[in-house]
């Protein structure tokens, strides 16, 4: 069975290379608050809130409080106010019991033109338990090819394990809607909070090695926990970002405790930078990695006592993370 999933995801995916072999990558919708030129800093890596940011668009942030709702309600798209503030969406995949694996959809925004991929996260309290198991691994060689990974590129063990059981029908459901729409060239977004954040990181480190060179990747990520090392964070650095024609966002609100565990002692390093919200309010701009400014998580959380479990849920700007 294993065997004939991987001859149909990359059977699928020969012929989408072959669809659009001079394709353009489309023109971006930026879901971010980017330092405008008149950006004024409290020190060289953390940046001011106001006027000198662009305004957050929700309908991602829906998205990711959507994929906590269950797949029947979700492959209609009735899942309630998650559902309304994107009501054009079309869901064409579901799946994940929300137990042993949690839930997740694929489908098309037409106002977007993004593929989206949402994944389900886990209580704060779980998740904290959940990371107390700090084990790495390698990368799995048969979904990761070794040519494009070094073997110092490591991973929570766990998590590895959680991902590979859903990348192979979620990968086929994504390259499905880019065919099914392949004449607008869309993107695909990747999101999700929590645990489920960690698992889209995941399916993007996947994606960017498998996918056309002409498909961007934006991964948007709320609550992420650490899930690697710096080898795993200097790949996400190198191959998710605007220069590389991707796009990574990692958003942390007030003091969630889950950006900053496990622990960097154990070698866990978290990519990119951080956009995080404070006590106020305000958000904040922290280059990464891992910035222990009091502005931003690091600082915020110095240990675990400091954390507040249920700012992991929200709000981001207005939207609380659940069904």
């Amino acid at each position: 069975m294993a065997r004939l999933l991987y001859t149909l995801v990359f059977s699928t995916l020969v012929y989408l290379a072959a669809a659009i072999p001079n394709a353009t990558i489309p023109d971006i919708h930026i879901p971010t608050r980017l330092p405008s030129s008149g950006l004024k800093k409290r020190d060289s890596t953390v940046g001011t809130d106001g006027a000198d940011f662009l305004t957050w668009t929700p309908p991602y942030t829906y998205y990711a409080a959507a994929a906590y709702c269950k797949p029947e309600t979700i492959i209609n798209w009735t899942c309630g106010a998650n559902c309304e503030a994107n009501w054009y969406f079309q869901p064409s995949v579901t799946g994940g019991d929300g137990v042993d694996i949690p839930y997740w959809f694929v489908g098309y925004d037409p106002a977007l033109n993004n593929v989206m991929v949402g994944h389900q996260g886990t209580d704060p309290e779980t998740m904290m338990s959940y990371l107390e198991d700090t084990e790495m691994t390698t990368l799995n060689s048969t979904l990761f090819p070794p040519d494009k990974f070094s073997s110092s590129v490591k991973v929570h063990k766990k998590l590895a394990a959680d991902h590979a059981r859903t990348i192979v029908p979620i990968y086929i459901a994504v390259v499905n809607e880019i065919v099914k729409h392949m004449d607008s060239h869309p993107s695909v977004t990747l999101l999700g909070h929590s645990k489920g954040a960690a698992l889209a990181l995941l399916d993007a480190v996947f994606m960017v090695s498998h996918l056309p060179d002409w498909v961007f990747l934006q991964t948007i990520l709320y609550g992420i926990p650490r899930i690697g090392n710096q080898a795993f964070a200097d790949y996400v650095e190198v191959n998710l970002n605007w220069v590389s024609n991707n796009g990574y966002w990692r958003i942390n609100n007030k003091k969630d405790p889950i950006p900053v565990n496990p622990s960097m002692s154990l070698g866990y390093v978290n990519p990119g930078l951080e956009e995080h919200i404070m006590e106020n309010n305000e958000w904040e701009w922290c280059l990464g990695p891992d910035n222990p400014s009091p502005y931003c998580s690091v600082g915020a959380v110095k240990t675990n006592s400091d954390g507040v479990l249920s700012d992991s849920y929200g709000p981001y700007d207005g939207v609380t993370i659940g069904c």
